[in-house]
């Protein structure tokens, strides 16, 4: 096990000289090993304000001179990246050819199986199947270090992003990326969210330490907020090492920073999806996920999605979305049984789950020119024009949190859902 690295800022930012100083120290363990082949594992386009970007060119930079460097973005169920969101994410210096793809439907070996009986203790006794531990092939072709890079932020499915959750679903495979979806939509979003123990946490460490204990695996990890001093978003925590305690401190810090606890319920939230980051309601849904714990009943959340063009990253998810839509855990449960393909998919009903309102306020979805009104309301959410809700709501002139319209209406904004978890105080 090598040394392990906190660096955390309670006030204030850490720079970028700081954060490359320990990545430095990284390196150089790194070359002193005398590794050869390195593969670097960030997030996609999804996580851009993970830092991984830079710090992932930063890595390619200092070890290319001296090793073989690939990089596979780790998708899970997304979209492969397009060269465009290679460039906008890891900038222009990395070449093209060092990129890799991972498909998570096809690129994958077994490495051995969770027994149905650990599932059913984490599950509370509510699932008892088991779990095939799927991975990337790649990770298992000879590679002297694994380098998995990302952000711990509240999270639906395993409590917080990140850790062995980047191996397991984001370079993992079928099986245990639909199985433990499910498993989390079953233990319950709201008993999860923002938690560092959790049943699907367990999965994921359990596999990683059982089934892939010969890999060199070392990850970093960051922490990012907006400082409270200067409202500048950046870097408060970075994390390196190779043991639980890497992930439990970034997760300590995490969970500081990023639940914003409120003293009552929201009786209308407005947010934004950046065009960019946000093109289909499977990840667009973090509207949902993160601002479920604070919505009031009868309340009602407006979703400015300009650039809204399906809904699942998955052309075979996408399918069951539209065929099933979100209408709440009961109906999910059903489809399940009634319908092969969504029992064969359980992270796409997991998904559907999430995505609901269960009935307690509305959802309004305001696409951009990808997507109409009515296919939008075909899945169960309301639906109003995107020209009409920015004037009348304009995340250019709103600022995070509470604003007071001119015609006296108030209302609570979030300009990036992805960034942190709202809910009350009392859930906490």
């Amino acid at each position: 096990m090598s040394e392990s690295v906190s660096l955390v800022r309670e006030t204030g930012l850490i720079s970028a000289a700081e954060r490359n100083a320990a990545l430095d120290r990284h390196v150089e363990e790194i070359l002193s090993a005398g590794a050869r082949r390195v593969l670097l594992l960030p997030p996609d386009i999804t996580r851009m304000n993970s830092d991984a970007g830079p710090i992932t060119a930063y890595l390619y930079a200092r070890l290319s001179p001296s090793a073989d460097v690939d990089i596979m973005p780790t998708l899970g169920t997304h979209m492969p990246m397009t060269d465009h969101e290679l460039r906008v994410m890891f900038g222009d210096t990395i070449p093209l050819s060092a990129f890799k793809v991972h498909d998570w439907r096809h690129d994958i070996e077994c490495l051995g199986e969770v027994p149905g009986e650990l599932l059913s203790e984490w599950s509370e006794g509510k699932l008892d199947f088991s779990v095939k531990v799927e991975v990337n092939t790649i990770l298992r072709s000879g590679y002297d270090r694994l380098v998995s890079i990302g952000q711990v932020v509240p999270h639906e499915v395993v409590g917080l992003a990140n850790y062995t959750k980047n191996i397991c679903v984001g370079a993992g495979g079928f099986d245990i990326i639909n199985k433990s979806h499910f498993l989390g939509a079953v233990h319950g979003m709201e008993r999860i969210m923002g938690q560092m123990d959790t049943p699907v946490r367990k999965l994921f460490n359990y596999a990683v330490s059982e089934f892939m204990g010969d890999l060199p695996i070392r990850y970093i990890l960051t922490v990012m907020a907006k400082d409270e001093s200067s409202g500048v978003f950046g870097m408060k925590g970075l994390f390196i090492g190779d043991g639980d305690d890497v992930f439990e401190n970034a997760a300590v810090l995490s969970q500081n920073v990023n639940i914003i606890q409120l003293d009552e319920p929201l009786r209308k939230v407005v947010v934004y999806l950046d065009p960019e980051e946000f093109k289909t309601t499977w990840l667009g849904n973090k509207a949902v996920y993160r601002t479920r714990m604070a919505m009031a009943d009868n309340g009602e959340l407006i979703v400015l999605a300009p650039g809204l063009k399906q809904f699942g990253e998955d052309l075979g998810v996408d399918t069951l979305i539209r065929r099933h839509g979100y209408r709440g855990t009961e109906a999910t449960l059903r489809a399940v049984k009634d319908d092969p393909e969504l029992a064969a998919s359980l992270g796409a009903a997991a998904h559907l789950v999430h995505g609901s309102s269960e009935g307690r306020f509305t959802i309004t979805y305001c696409p951009g020119d990808g997507m109409d009104l009515d296919t939008v309301r075909s899945v169960g959410y309301e639906a109003a024009p995107l020209a009409d809700m920015t004037k009348k709501y304009n995340p250019e002139t709103l600022k995070d949190g509470f604003n007071t319209l001119a015609d006296g209406e108030v209302i609570f904004f979030i300009s990036n859902p992805a960034l942190g978890l709202w809910g009350l105080k009392e859930n906490f």
